[in-house]
């Protein structure tokens, strides 16, 4: 008889920037990455994505976490990645990045000038400042990685979907330490996801475009590949993305204002087109997420 691979234990995780309440679409995802960890009775970790401490705002850690347990989640452990600076200073040692003192306005021109430059949904960093010292020294300096002169293929889990980029052409040397010394949102990440565990990430579908500027990163610095799920976007109303600033209402008003937890769990998940009843419980989703989620 042949032995099964071995699959580690499932390592997921919910990762919410605490600049304010989260809103329904914030919840269902949490929703979504709690029920696929504990149907595989996997670990779960909440992780306060805090470095831009100029956007936090500090009764959204607590809000939160009462918001998370109101629903009925748990959590094994939960870090914020304002206290793990080190992690994210050690992996930037170990990639080939150059000085960019460019502004905003000075790289929008340069793509204007370059009649060879890609203009695309997405602005691609023209490599002014690639091949030269630094340009400007009384400027503050921000880090960008030398991306590799690849495609990088990916696939989502939840989707099918496939996605291939070419970074240098599609992506450009992208940020890695902004000019006043924030580590970049895509090294924090691949850093900490790496440092954590986490073998599946379930976010968002407005996350599906980094992930091969995410995974070439996991590359170069030798971490594992977690596998990815990106889920839909709640939409409001208008069909738009809900969203804080296009006022989708918060968890905490609905929470304080006597909503009954069983009731909006149902409605998240009829959100997904899952056949639930009025109010269900974290054990009929679990259920439900076995037969509805590719495994």
């Amino acid at each position: 008889m042949s032995v099964p691979p071995h699959r580690p234990e499932m390592v997921g995780r919910f990762a919410p920037s605490p600049t304010g309440p989260l809103h329904l679409g914030n919840l269902r995802t949490a929703l979504l990455a709690w029920l696929q960890v504990r149907a595989a009775g996997g670990r779960f970790l909440l992780r306060f994505e805090d470095l831009d401490t100029g956007r936090v705002r500090q009764p959204a850690y607590g809000s939160t976490r009462d918001d998370l347990y109101w629903l009925g989640l748990d959590w094994d452990a939960e870090y914020r990645q304002s206290e793990r600076i080190e992690v994210y200073a050690a992996a930037l040692e170990g990639l080939d990045t150059y000085p960019c003192t460019c502004t905003r306005s000075e790289i929008a021109h340069s793509i204007q000038d370059s009649a060879g430059a890609p203009h695309g949904a997405e602005a691609v960093y023209p490599g002014t400042c690639r091949g030269h010292a630094n340009r400007h020294p009384d400027r503050p300096a921000a880090l960008r990685w030398r991306v590799p002169d690849e495609t990088v293929c990916v696939s989502d889990s939840w989707t099918g979907a496939d996605l291939g980029q070419n970074l240098r052409r599609e992506v450009g040397d992208f940020v890695l330490r902004r000019g006043d010394g924030v580590y970049a949102y895509h090294l924090a990440v691949v850093a900490d996801d790496a440092a954590m565990g986490v073998t599946d990430v379930l976010r968002g579908a407005d996350l599906w475009e980094a992930v091969p500027r995410q995974v070439a990163l996991q590359r170069a610095l030798g971490y594992p590949q977690p596998c990815y799920w990106h889920v839909p976007l709640m939409q409001d109303f208008r069909g738009e993305r809900l969203a804080k600033r296009g006022g989708a209402p918060s968890v905490q008003a609905l929470r304080e204002g006597g909503a009954d937890p069983a009731a909006l769990r149902a409605g998240l998940a009829r959100s997904l087109g899952w056949e639930v009843g009025e109010k269900a419980e974290l054990a009929d989703l679990l259920e439900v997420f076995q037969k509805s989620v590719p495994g």
